[in-house]
């Protein structure tokens, strides 16, 4: 199969997820949950999860049940001081430029977020460009209306010559089924039924998929 699309996560795809960066992230969850939208606090870590196992983000669920505004939800969550998680990826970056396929971020966070993960990484010029939670009308992973508008923009590509790069088997089934090639990057090394390759980190793709570089 000659791919010629390449959708890659954000959170805990492009970086260690041991970094902490992403606890951080749910910490703001909860607290925004408690300080903002005034649920009890020992209620917040139950209800966040149904959340996001329903809706697929915490976002959605609380944009459903309490009309809490997107833009002050994205940004009190991801105010944060990158720099204690986030450090360049020099090989990383060297990697994702020698893929001959176009490539994109597609995330559940927003573009302000991704821009600053991306410019803390030093990977500022390695994708076409980022379809995030406004780009594809506040939809969101493992939603299939979400792979079908981030298809869109990116031109519309055939399904089957496209992967997706993802920590989540819930957005990776979905992405399965819409006809996309599915790599879990798991960082603990499991492996599970579901999605067609496993990568520990990105930079396994040249010895997990090496055909990505014989186009």
């Amino acid at each position: 199969m000659a791919y010629t699309t390449l959708f890659f996560d954000l959170d805990d795809t492009l970086y260690a997820s041991s970094n902490g960066l992403w606890q951080a992230i749910r910490d703001r969850m909860g607290q925004y949950m408690f300080e903002r939208v005034g649920i009890p606090q020992e209620d917040v870590p139950a209800i966040r999860r149904h959340y996001y196992q329903t809706y697929g983000t915490t976002l959605r669920g609380l944009q459903k049940h309490h009309q809490v505004d997107a833009d002050d939800y994205l940004a009190y969550v991801h105010d944060l001081p990158l720099e204690r998680f986030l450090h360049p990826a020099p090989e990383l970056r060297a990697m994702l430029l020698s893929l001959p396929q176009r490539r994109w971020i597609f995330t559940n966070a927003d573009s302000v977020h991704a821009s600053r993960v991306l410019e803390r990484l030093e990977l500022t010029g390695c994708f076409e460009g980022v379809i995030d939670v406004r780009a594809i009308q506040f939809a969101c992973k493992p939603e299939i209306i979400a792979y079908q508008r981030a298809l869109a923009i990116a031109q519309n590509p055939a399904p089957d010559e496209c992967i997706l790069l993802d920590d989540s088997t819930a957005n990776l089934s979905a992405a399965s089924q819409v006809g996309l090639t599915t790599v879990w990057v798991c960082q603990n090394g499991n492996r599970e039924p579901g999605p067609h390759y496993t990568v520990r980190s990105l930079l396994e793709l040249p010895t997990v998929l090496p055909e990505l570089w014989s186009v």
